[in-house]
């Protein structure tokens, strides 16, 4: 089947405290979003990739492309207000008949294996949504108060959510509810079901400096060990 990746980039870095929007901060070397391209680029020779940035990055675009040794195919496409409106730009250059990642441009960490468990599992029930067990004791909060919740039934959800392109593009002709958080809560909407695949604890979102710091250690450990 053909294969999709649809990257999202909207951040701003205002939680890095940078006036560089996050996704195109160095890395070890090469911008955030390098990695995040260059992991699909290199789990599977025939990936499509699409590039979805706000109107007002995508000069920043060229920074990423340059830090490609080699030539390399890519679709930049304008984000929308939301990201449930970017996914939805961004899919409308995708065919029918292939299987969609939908994946944080922040997620720099994602692994060749897991993209491949993504796919396999979304080839077989339609979709792969990547969770990891929560490591930490939960509350939830109700007004003034607390109360625990059992961990062993929560799960982190990560990208890149992968469904075929007849469950993902249906469901993204609906219209837009503010309970969408991610690409699995618009198929749900939808009438869809969606199946868990496993996730990775170093398949991080760079959100902070603090986060940056474990990326670029993971990086670098990565490589000595390669």
């Amino acid at each position: 089947m053909k294969k999709y990746v649809v990257i999202v980039a909207g951040g701003k870095g205002l939680r890095m405290g940078s006036a560089v929007p996050k996704q195109f901060l160095p890395l070890n070397g090469h911008p955030i979003l390098y990695h995040t391209i260059k992991a699909f680029a290199d789990a599977y020779a025939d990936m499509h990739l699409v590039l979805v940035l706000p109107a007002d990055q995508l000069s920043y675009a060229q920074m990423v492309l340059q830090s490609f040794p080699d030539r390399i195919d890519m679709t930049i496409v304008t984000g929308g207000e939301t990201r449930f409106h970017s996914v939805q730009n961004g899919l409308k250059v995708v065919e029918e008949n292939s299987i969609v990642f939908v994946q944080d441009g922040v997620r720099p960490l994602v692994t060749s294996a897991m993209i491949h468990r993504c796919y396999e599992q979304a080839v077989e029930k339609g979709s792969a949504i990547p969770a990891i067990p929560v490591a930490d004791s939960m509350r939830i909060i109700e007004d003034d108060d607390s109360r625990p919740v059992d961990r062993a039934q929560m799960r982190v959800i990560q990208t890149p959510q992968t469904f075929r392109s007849d469950i993902l593009l249906p469901a993204y002709q609906q219209e837009y509810q503010s309970s969408f958080t991610d690409e699995a809560t618009v198929v749900e909407a939808f009438g869809g079901t969606v199946f868990l695949v496993d996730g990775e604890r170093s398949n991080i979102k760079v959100t902070t400096p603090e986060d940056m710091i474990i990326a670029e250690a993971l990086l670098k450990a990565r490589e000595e060990n390669a």
